[in-house]
């Protein structure tokens, strides 16, 4: 298994393309973990209260319009 050390080495040792090829591979790979684990906490039912809150804030005139 590579270390975390290994891993900063060798992407320090990248050459540029290289590296902004990883750059966006990763950033891509960051966002999917993310959204997994938002459509996790969705489902579990981890964010109705946010909702409900974010909702009557909007009904009450609390929110400003983009």
């Amino acid at each position: 298994m590579t270390s975390v050390r290994d891993i900063e080495k060798a992407v320090r040792q990248l050459p540029p393309a290289d590296l902004a090829a990883f750059r966006q591979w990763f950033a891509e790979f960051d966002a999917g973990i993310w959204d997994r684990q938002f459509e996790q906490d969705v489902a579990a039912g981890r964010l109705d209260e946010l909702a409900g809150e974010a909702l009557r804030d909007r009904t009450d005139g609390r929110c400003t319009e983009l």
